[in-house]
């Protein structure tokens, strides 16, 4: 069958940056499942997108459908005829429904009867008949959230649309999407390139728009991009900030990407670096650039769409729009250094955290006293801890961060030096929002880590103390950011802490339970229950296996690096050979447990036992634990479990030899205590009959 490619385009008017490579993949996968569904064959297929254009091409894309026989079985004979051989009126029916007699019916005979069958070949329809409503029913199906209308007309999409391009090798298909007209024309670059551009050939696509100032491609777009901000970068001998999210808007921002290097005065150095890089970067997507030593210069990089015969006026326009943005950076910097973070404590009165849980000044206090609480146990200087808590939400009332949100928490840092706190409360600010997201760093100090771990247990503790619980993907709080928190600061950081404690000092800060803030009587269960539920995807993301970490959360450690040290042993022992006979052992003696109705013995009877078998179980479980306590007092349960792996020998051959069971009542309590001796010792670590 012959093939050609397939070329659909949708001409628009800027697209948002932010959706664009959302809203082409979305396409893509629409336009593919379709094929797919059609039974369509083809070599390849990808997309295209630039600021005023999705695509989709095909190559090796099949003319049509390939014809397929259709069968339909009717009434069994039996009930399609009388005895007098008449077709009865179901049979009628059927052949009418199919466009037949009775009589052109064929037979289908099976080892369990005969049935009416009809059977006839339906004709593959072509590309041309189908492209049409798949093009429709693709982008019905892109993720619109305001779609909006133009001109007079009642259509609807993202952005008004100008050109629609259905190619079949040289074919135009016709037909429209969206209130236009299917043809062989594009928009090329909308100020290098006058008019539309006429295509001869679906495969023509790229090199055409090329020629018109415009890089189709996404990938190579960005690629390009990346490629020239490292060349200008190498030229001054610095280092590009470049930020994945900013690439990726930036490349969703031009079509014909030419980079451009600007500067600004090295006046603004003297402001934190940080507030002068978002700026850069929120505001004008432009890539700030550092020494290799990490020092910023007062240089941007910046990706023109226009490829301009004076570019030194292109560069004067951003630096002068800059300019302003740096200049209220560094207004906003000697403004806010005139008042101290402490003078800025009344004023979190006037904010609210949340309605029921009271002012940020209210939290802070909380955040504070926990904060006191944490550094103590971790034998820190619960003076700093306290104030650093204290102060956490004063920079939030700067000039600086009402500008630039971003930079809360590192500026609070700066102003504290500025007012001669000291380095750790100082760096306590700045690290108390750490983690930010997934694989963001943590803490650098201790003091930190007190202040960051309180303020995300006193929001879990406060929004669940309210009824307000995280619900499908609905997360106004970031709980579930917070927990994943909580969990990686303690365990990476290897502090021994433990949540159901800190949980009950957070709820007795806001007064209990039954307070004026707190109405939910399950806040310490429903807080420890939802931050327990982070474990399984923390270990997950680490390639641990499910069966492992059920085992663990079966145990409901509450203390995460307790929680991680049996992780990590019970993976250990998943390992040994042993592992799968003991896993298979103790979900036996849980099932004989569960249905046993009645009082065990305070310990194993020796003198209760009569066959060989049991009384060497008895013998070699005596001496493992033996060696087991000891090892459960230190934690180390990767070396305990090693010793335990040595009962699947005596344990198999008990099973083997004696019945549990026995008609002596005595007998039979004493086997079934020492089974839950030996199950105890394995579940003091985790419940291994989940592996």
């Amino acid at each position: 069958m012959s093939s050609e490619t397939l070329l659909i385009e949708l001409g628009t008017e800027e697209l948002p940056p932010k959706s664009l490579k959302t809203l082409a993949t979305a396409f893509f996968e629409n336009m593919k499942n379709q094929l797919d569904s059609a039974d369509l064959a083809y070599s390849d297929i990808k997309w295209f997108a630039t600021p005023r254009r999705l695509a989709v091409q095909v190559t090796g894309l099949v003319a049509k459908q390939q014809d397929k026989i259709v069968e339909k079985r009717g009434p069994a004979v039996n009930v399609a005829f009388n005895e007098q051989g008449q077709a009865s009126k179901a049979a009628e029916g059927w052949a009418r429904s199919n466009g037949i007699s009775v009589e052109q019916a064929e037979r289908l005979i099976t080892p369990k009867g005969e049935w009416l069958l009809y059977k006839a070949t339906v004709a593959g329809k072509k590309i041309s008949e189908l492209v049409p409503a798949m093009v429709s029913n693709a982008l019905t199906k892109l993720p619109i959230a305001k779609p909006m209308r133009w001109g007079a007309e009642r259509t609807q999409f993202i952005r008004p649309v100008h050109t629609l391009t259905m190619m079949y090798g040289e074919q135009v298909i016709a037909g429209s999407a969206l209130g236009v007209d299917s043809s062989n024309q594009v928009q090329g670059h909308r100020f290098h390139h006058q008019g539309l551009i006429t295509l001869n050939h679906a495969n023509d696509y790229q090199a055409a728009l090329a020629k018109a100032f415009v890089e189709v491609d996404y990938q190579a777009r960005q690629d390009k991009i990346v490629a020239q901000i490292k060349q200008v970068s190498t030229e001054m001998d610095t280092v590009p900030l470049i930020d994945a999210d900013l690439l990726e808007e930036v490349t969703s921002l031009v079509e014909w990407p030419v980079t451009l290097v600007g500067t600004f005065d090295a006046e603004f150095l003297n402001v934190p670096a940080e507030p002068l890089i978002y700026s850069m970067k929120d505001h004008q997507k432009y890539f700030p650039v550092t020494t290799k030593a990490g020092e910023l210069v007062n240089k941007f990089i910046f990706v023109s769409n226009i490829e301009s015969k004076d570019p030194e006026k292109v560069i004067f326009g951003n630096e002068k729009v800059i300019r302003p943005r740096l200049a209220d950076a560094e207004f906003f910097f000697k403004t806010d250094q005139k008042q101290t973070l402490e003078s800025r404590l009344s004023t979190l009165a006037n904010v609210l955290f949340q309605k029921q849980l009271g002012t940020l000044k209210e939290k802070s206090e909380r955040i504070a006293q926990l904060s006191k609480v944490i550094a103590g146990q971790l034998g820190e200087n619960t003076d700093d801890a306290y104030r650093a808590g204290l102060l956490s939400k004063t920079d939030l009332m700067s000039d600086m961060v009402l500008e630039f949100p971003q930079v809360q928490g590192t500026m609070g840092k700066y102003y504290a030096t500025n007012d001669g706190e000291s380095p750790a409360i100082a760096q306590a600010l700045e690290d108390q929002y750490r983690p930010r997201y997934a694989g963001d760093s943590l803490p650098e100090a201790n003091i930190g880590c007190a202040v960051a771990i309180s303020d995300k247990i006193d929001t879990l503790v406060g929004i669940f103390g309210i009824n307000q619980p995280p619900k499908g993907d609905k997360d106004p709080f970031a709980l579930r950011r917070a927990a994943i928190g909580v969990i990686r600061i303690i365990i990476e950081k290897q502090l021994d802490l433990d949540l159901a404690t800190l949980i009950s000092e957070s709820i007795a800060l806001f007064g209990g339970v039954d307070g004026d803030k707190l109405t939910n009587a399950n806040t310490a269960e429903n807080v420890l229950d939802f931050v327990m539920g982070r474990f399984r995807a923390f270990y997950q993301e680490q390639g641990i296996a499910v069966d492992v970490i059920q085992a663990v959360l079966a145990k409901k450690p509450s203390a995460p690096l307790d929680f991680d040290k049996r992780i990590k042993a019970v993976s250990y022992f998943g390992q040994l050979p042993e592992a799968e006979t003991l896993a298979a052992a103790n979900k036996r003696v849980g099932n004989i447990l569960a249905k046993f109705d009645g009082q065990l013995y305070d310990q194993f009877k020796v003198e209760l036992a009569s066959e060989q078998a049991e009384k060497e179980l008895a013998t070699v479980f005596t001496v493992v634990k033996s060696k087991v306590t000891p090892l459960m007092v230190v934690k180390d349960y990767q070396a305990a479990l090693t010793e335990l792996a040595q009962l699947k020998a005596p344990i198999d051959t008990f099973f083997d030899n004696v019945m549990v069971m026995s008609d002596d009542e005595a007998v039979k309590i004493n086997r079934l205590t020492l089974l839950n001796e030996i199950r105890n010792s394995f579940f003091a670590i985790a419940d291994i009959s989940q592996l």
